[in-house]
C-alpha cells in the first residue's frame, strides 16, 4: 500500500484501483448462506442476495443463468453453498461475487451438521441438568418471544391468564422463520434478560418443517440462551420437534399451552390445595386439643387429685417404715458390738497379771524394784517386797534355800 497524508491524499481512482488489484489477487472460495433474493433479469445473468442465517449480513452474488438452472429447484430461503470469486467494480466502488457453481444444502447434510454441533455443545456441558435453573413458583411478569399475531402467542397468554388472571407479560413479537429470525429472537432475548422485572422467559412458535425450525438450532442463539440467568422455557413446534434450544432451555414444553401451564400455577388448584391444608391443619389441631383434654381428664380422675394428702400420707408410711427399720438395725448392731466388747474384755482380763494374782500367786521384787525370778540371787537379810492380789507386803530373805 501507499502512504498518504492530508497534504498528499490519494485520489478515488487510486484507492479503488488499489482495492481492485488486491481483490483480484484473491482466489475463488466456497460460501454458505441463504438465498434471500433471486433476480433472473432478462439476458443471461442472474443476481442473488446471499444472507447469513445467524446475523443481519448479506452479500451480492451474480451468476450465469445456467448455474442457477443446474441447482433448480430452489425453494424460498434455500440454504446453498456456492463457489464464487470476488470482484471489485472501480466505477461505483462495489464488491460482488461471481458464482461458478451452486449446490443446495440437503436435509441430510443439515442434520449431520446439527448432530455434530449438538455433540460439541454437549461436551462443553451446555445441556447438563445441573446448569438448569428452577422456574419461579409464581412469576409476576413473564417475558414472551413469539411470532407476530400467532396462535402460539394467544395460546400462552390466554391459558396463563385463565390460570392466574393477574399475571403480566412483556411480549416481543419477532420473525420466527427465515431471514432475520435468529437476529430478532436473539435481540429480544437480550432485552428480556436485561429487564429485571421479568422472572421467566418463554420462547415459542408453532409447528413447521425442519427448515422452518432451523433458526432455533443456531449456535449463537443456543449459546446466548445458555448464558442467561433468567429461566428459559422453550416451546418450539410440536412434541416430536427437538431444536437445540430445547436442550439448553431450563424447561422444554411440548406445546405453547404446556408452557403456560408449566410457568403459571392454576389459581383454582392452589385455592383447593390451600383449603385442603387448612382443613388438615384444623383437624390436626382439634385432635391435639382432644388428646390433651383426655390426658387432663385422666389426671383429674387419679386418686391423688381427689385427696392430695395421699401423696404425703403414702410417703409418711414409707418414712416411718424406714425409720423403724433403721432403729432396729442400729440396735442390733449396738447389741452385737457390746457382746463383742464383753468377750474382748473377758479375754483381756483372763490374760492380765491381776488374774494370776487373784489365783493366789504373788510377785516378789527386790529393793530396787527388780522382779525376783531366781532364788539363788537372794542374800540373807535382804529386804523384799511382795505384791499380792489385794495389796503389798514386806519380807526379809533368809537366804537361798539350800
Amino acid at each position: 500500500m501507499f502512504e498518504t497524508s492530508s497534504e498528499a491524499p490519494a485520489t478515488v481512482r487510486v484507492v479503488t484501483e488499489a482495492i481492485k488489484e488486491y481483490v483480484d489477487r484473491l482466489g475463488p472460495i466456497w460460501i454458505e448462506g441463504e438465498i434471500s433474493e433471486l433476480n433472473e433479469r432478462s439476458g443471461m445473468m442472474a443476481f442473488i442476495r446471499l444472507r447469513d442465517p445467524s446475523v443481519d449480513m448479506s452479500i451480492s452474488v451474480m451468476c450465469h443463468k445456467s448455474v442457477i438452472a443446474a441447482a433448480q429447484p430452489l425453494p424460498a430461503n434455500a440454504r446453498v453453498v456456492l463457489y464464487a470469486k470476488p470482484s471489485w467494480y472501480t466505477k461505483n466502488g462495489s464488491l460482488s461475487f461471481s458464482a461458478r457453481e451452486i449446490r443446495q444444502v440437503g436435509v441430510g447434510e443439515l442434520l449431520a451438521r446439527l448432530e455434530a454441533l449438538k455433540n460439541n455443545l454437549a461436551q462443553e456441558g451446555l445441556f447438563d441438568s445441573d446448569r438448569k435453573v428452577a422456574l419461579p413458583l409464581l412469576p409476576q411478569k413473564i417475558g414472551l418471544i413469539c411470532g407476530r399475531n400467532t396462535d402460539a402467542e394467544k395460546d400462552v397468554v390466554e391459558n396463563a391468564k385463565r390460570r392466574w388472571p393477574s399475571v403480566q407479560f412483556e411480549i416481543r413479537e419477532v420473525t420466527v422463520q427465515g431471514a432475520g429470525a435468529v437476529s430478532e429472537v436473539s435481540e429480544a432475548l437480550r432485552e428480556l434478560e436485561a429487564d429485571k422485572t421479568v422472572e421467566v422467559i418463554i420462547i415459542t412458535r408453532g409447528g413447521g418443517s425442519f427448515e422452518d425450525l432451523l433458526p432455533f438450532s443456531d449456535e449463537g442463539l443456543v449459546r446466548l440462551a445458555a448464558s442467561c440467568n433468567t429461566p428459559i422455557v422453550s416451546a418450539i413446534g410440536h412434541e416430536k420437534d427437538s431444536p437445540l434450544l430445547d436442550l439448553v432451555a431450563d424447561y422444554r414444553a411440548s406445546t405453547p399451552t404446556d408452557a403456560a401451564k408449566r410457568v403459571v400455577p392454576d389459581i383454582a388448584e392452589e385455592i383447593a390445595m390451600i383449603t385442603a391444608f387448612k382443613d388438615r391443619s384444623r383437624r390436626r389441631l382439634v385432635n391435639l386439643i382432644d388428646l390433651e383434654s383426655a390426658r387432663i381428664t385422666n389426671f383429674m380422675a387419679r386418686p391423688v387429685m381427689k385427696d392430695p394428702m395421699v401423696l404425703v400420707s403414702s410417703r409418711e408410711e414409707v418414712i416411718v417404715a424406714l425409720k423403724d427399720r433403721s432403729n432396729r438395725s442400729f440396735a442390733a448392731r449396738l447389741k452385737l458390738a457390746k457382746e463383742e466388747l464383753k468377750q474382748i474384755k473377758a479375754r483381756v482380763r483372763a490374760l492380765s497379771p491381776q488374774a494370776t494374782l487373784d489365783r493366789g500367786y504373788s510377785v516378789v521384787q527386790l529393793s530396787n524394784g527388780e522382779i525376783l525370778t531366781d532364788p539363788k540371787r537372794l542374800k540373807a537379810g535382804e529386804q523384799l517386797r511382795m505384791r499380792l492380789a489385794k495389796g503389798e507386803a514386806a519380807a526379809t530373805a533368809n537366804g537361798p534355800d539350800k
